[in-house]
């Protein structure tokens, strides 16, 4: 009896920072997944809407177009895509799964890889979002901009 092998994880992973793309990306690749990777929402939506992608692992702080914005997008082209939104200010800008529109939202820290790991498991084994009947395509109040004295690469 032959059996069907077992379809390799596609991702997309969008960061403006190089080194976090290096680092998260072979992370990812360790999992057993193949990665694609985009320096900006413009060019991660672009991506997404080129290809066909099991998760989404997205930044906040991006130019042009930031991870919050990226995940309006795809969520009005595809409601039930599995996203994760990093950003090294979760807690002092408030960023949670309901107001961004993630499926999960991941703090950058020492913890970060094992949370990450954790997070694409979940989405990859079947947990898919399931939006509520009054879901608004578009975060509810998560800051669009970026806050003064923040630095830029921390996202």
């Amino acid at each position: 009896m032959k059996t069907s092998p077992v379809p390799i994880p596609h991702i997309l992973l969008v960061d403006d920072n190089p080194d976090g793309l290096l680092v998260r990306r072979a992370l990812l690749e360790e999992l057993g997944c193949t990665v694609e990777v985009a320096e900006n929402g413009e060019k991660g939506f672009a991506l997404f809407q080129a290809s066909n992608f099991d998760v989404v692992v997205t930044d906040y702080r991006m130019p042009k177009m930031n991870g919050v914005e990226m995940i309006a997008c795809i969520r009005r082209r595809d409601p039930h895509a599995r996203v994760v939104l990093l950003s090294g200010f979760v807690e002092p800008l408030g960023l949670t799964a309901e107001n961004t529109g993630a499926d999960s939202v991941i703090s950058k820290s020492a913890n970060e890889p094992g949370h990450l790991a954790r997070a694409v498991k979940r989405l990859l084994n079947g947990s898919k979002r399931k939006p509520p009947s009054s879901q608004n395509t578009g975060p509810k109040s998560a800051p669009k901009g970026g806050q003064k004295g923040f630095r830029a690469a921390a996202g």
